[in-house]
Parts: structure tokens; sequence; C-alpha cells
């Protein structure tokens, strides 16, 4: 097989999920790969960051420095805050969450199904530790829930399969899968590609996911 393609770095990936947020929209961040989105909203763009811990309006990572461990998103990282911003109790932002007050959330993913079921909270080992967070309240209460992941599995496996084994987030919620190989929506007739980084062509990429992807 060609591999001549370049895959995103995880910086370019979250560029790329940036590019697709509408200006003015109210965006929920999750833990992890999709953090880095916030440093990459584009100039003039108004898009207003959420925090389940109960932030709104945050601000890209602060400069080397300037961290202010009383100002963390919830992945416990430092954030800052831009004019205009609040923080407030954790029940009055899931009541955000939960209400359809979110045009999106951006999720990581351990597998998402070609219809957009979604599994993210536990591999279902023995002995994992589960950490849902408020990631069912997201999937299912943001009007748009999209995925920001590696294609594959540090084993060469697909994140993407055509039925979920491990245990469901939510039912047929991704719209959107961003990954460091190409950007999918989520139909019910399964798997649309988006875009793919140059050098891969859409053989190589129904290879590695190993389902079907209509143009």
């Amino acid at each position: 097989m060609n591999t001549s393609y370049q895959r995103r770095s995880k910086d370019e990936l979250a560029r790329r999920v940036a590019q697709d947020i509408h200006d003015g929209a109210c965006v929920n961040l999750g833990i992890g790969m999709p953090t880095l989105v916030a440093n990459h909203i584009p100039a003039g763009r108004e898009v207003i960051l959420h925090s389940e811990n109960g932030i709104l309006g945050m601000g890209p990572a602060p400069a080397d420095g300037e961290d202010d461990y009383d100002l963390i998103n919830a992945g416990k990282q430092p954030v800052t805050l831009l004019p205009g911003g609040a923080f407030f109790h954790h029940a009055d932002s899931f009541a955000m969450m939960r209400g359809g007050h979110l045009d999106i959330c951006v999720l990581g993913a351990f597998q998402v199904s070609a219809t957009g079921d979604l599994a993210n909270w536990s591999t279902g080992e023995a002995g994992a530790i589960p950490a849902v967070g408020g990631a069912m309240d997201l999937a299912v209460g943001a009007k748009q829930t999209w995925v920001m992941m590696d294609l594959l599995t540090k084993a060469g496996e697909s994140k993407l399969v055509q039925t979920c084994t491990y245990p469901l987030t939510a039912i047929g919620c991704v719209k959107r899968i961003y990954t460091d190989l190409a950007t999918l929506a989520c139909t019910p007739q399964g798997l649309k590609l988006v875009d793919k980084v140059d050098g891969l062509d859409l053989a190589q990429l129904q290879q590695l996911v190993g389902l079907p992807i209509s143009e």
C-alpha cells in the first residue's frame, strides 16, 4: 500500500475542526485532544467556548509561565478567560448542556459507528476506570456532536466500526468525525467523505477503515 501521505498533527487536526465552527457558535470542547481547538479559532470569528466544570468564554491556553490553576477546564488544564467570560456552578453548566443551549460539542472517542453511535467513556475491560463525566449529557444535549480522534488505535485497528463493541455513550449522535487522515460525515446510509489528507486515495482509506465510504 502506498503510504506517501502525511498524517495531520494534533494542531493541524485542531485547526481543521476550528475551520468548521461557525461564527457566534457556543461550543463545548471535551477533555484531551479537543481542548487544542481553542488555540486555533480563526481570527475575527466569535466562538463562545464552554467547559462543563462551569466556564463560558474560554480563550486559548495561557502563555508559558502565566498558568493560573484557579482557572482550569474540565480536564484540569489551565485556561484563559476572554473579556465577558464567566464561571459558575457545575449544576448551571449541566443545565446548559442538557437544555440544548450548545451548538456543538467536540469529543474524543474510543469507537464511532458508521451511523454515528458513540462509545467514549469505557472500553469495558475488567478493572478499567469509567470516565463518563458529562459525555452523555453533551452527546444528546448539543445540537451537533463532533468527534476528534486518531483514525487508528495504537494496534492499527480502525476506531470507525460498523457496530460499537464498547459500552455506548449515546446512539446516533455523531454528525462529523475529524481524524488525522480524513474528515467524515455520519449519515443514516453510512460514512461519507468530507476531505482527506493529500496522497491518500479513497480506496486506501476504505481499506484502513474496513467500511464503505461514499463521496
